[in-house]
């Protein structure tokens, strides 16, 4: 399939990990940051870290926007949800999303809320026009990939006159994400994460193009390298970002050619400009309050916002004390680092956003990754099993006797 088969190419996937073996310098430590969900669930699925030289290392981000969603937001829908009037539209993985008091919208809806999934804003907007003795309200989420649909459903209700539908915003823009990121004491003060450069995320550039993340290359002197979903798009851009970092170069390149221009989609953007408006602060999960990362209903179509509708007001809830989503979605943990990871922290049950969606970095960790870590944790079992059978170098426990990750 085009597109799709050829950026897929096991054979070209080796070729280019030779040309990365030969551009990395000896010594020499690379730490990369994929942004967006859709890379770390690449990365995951088609094993391209084992493609990758030691040197160089790929940092999970927060580019998912069920995961970087506060739990108070969460509460928020399952208030709005509670009104016997009201129809709440959601996508799938919010539903499963952990909020407060142990309950999802999930779980809300068992418990007799009228929540339902939708694919699309154009979905909500149906069950509005078949449903006018009801408030329905899309719960709107995501990155600028999908705010311009949630502009376009807003402006068709007004238009055909819709009394009835409603929006709750939820809209949050990626390149303030990053500045927060890099301004963050763990990346320019501490130095637990250092950062090398970007893996730019592809939808979102689809829309806003890729001139926005010049300033990130100018002011941080990081490089940014735009890339595609496949796993040679992953490649490709790793590779171009170890030349820049060897060459000493910080710009903006933009791999996925195909989809993305420096101007973005201006009429997706007209749209949200004529819909939205920049919030002064929002809370993301994992990142805190972020200045001028989010958007909101302009005024003049107040009769549409949810969040006036019903008075909504805006609580922060901490995360479960024993996920460590916040940490993961900053680059500070890997998910293996948690130890709630895939033992009462799983996709099925998930107490944390980063194991509900699929571009979430332990649903992917636990999906396509978690085998890799089995090896070396019978290892570290054996070893630590030597050392206690024996302490001063005696006799080890005799082979019948050796659990299963005892064997040497």
């Amino acid at each position: 399939m085009r597109y799709v088969d050829e950026f897929r190419d096991g054979g070209l996937a080796r070729r280019i990990a030779e040309r990365l073996a030969l551009a990395v310098e000896p010594g020499r430590r690379y730490n990369f940051m994929e942004f967006c969900g859709g890379h770390t669930h690449a990365i995951s699925r088609y094993g391209v870290t084992d493609l990758l030289p030691p040197e160089v290392n790929m940092v999970h981000g927060p580019g998912c926007p069920v995961c970087v969603l506060p739990i108070g937001r969460i509460d928020n829908a399952i208030e709005i949800a509670s009104r016997p009037e009201v129809i709440l539209c959601t996508y799938a993985d919010t539903m499963r999303v952990p909020a407060s008091g142990g309950l999802s919208l999930m779980r809300a809806k068992a418990r007799g809320a009228d929540i339902r999934m939708v694919y699309s804003a154009a979905d909500a907007l149906r069950i509005a026009r078949d449903n006018p003795a009801r408030e329905v309200v899309f719960f709107a989420i995501g990155f600028e990939t999908t705010t311009p649909p949630t502009a376009l459903a807003l402006l068709e209700a007004v238009r055909e006159g819709l009394p009835n539908f409603f929006v709750f915003c939820n809209h949050v823009l990626t390149p303030a994400a990053i500045a927060n990121i890099l301004e963050s004491p763990q990346v320019r003060a501490i130095g637990t994460v250092p950062l090398d450069g970007f893996v730019g995320p592809a939808h979102v550039s689809c829309v806003i193009g890729s001139r926005p993340y010049e300033y990130f290359a100018e002011e941080y002197r990081k490089p940014v390298v735009i890339a595609g979903f496949e796993p040679l798009d992953v490649m490709q851009a790793v590779l171009m970002l170890v030349r820049q970092v060897n060459e000493g170069r910080a710009e903006v390149e933009n791999e996925f050619t195909r989809a993305v221009t420096p101007e973005g989609n201006a009429r997706a953007k007209a749209l949200v400009a004529e819909v939205f408006e920049l919030r002064r602060s929002f809370e993301w999960r994992g990142l805190g309050e972020v200045p001028y990362s989010a958007l909101a209903i302009k005024p003049m179509y107040a009769a549409f916002d949810a969040e006036r509708r019903y008075g909504i007001a805006y609580r922060s809830v901490p995360d479960n004390k024993a996920c460590e989503c916040g940490a993961i979605l900053r680059g500070a943990k890997r998910p293996q680092d948690c130890r709630a990871f895939g033992t009462v922290c799983t996709p099925e049950n998930p107490i944390g956003s980063c194991m509900v969606s699929s571009e979430g970095a332990c649903a992917a960790h636990y999906t396509y990754g978690r085998f890799r870590d089995a090896p070396q944790a019978n290892r570290r079992g054996a070893e630590g099993a030597k050392e206690r059978a024996s302490p001063a170098g005696g006799e080890s426990i005799p082979p019948a006797h050796r659990k299963p990750t005892e064997v040497a």
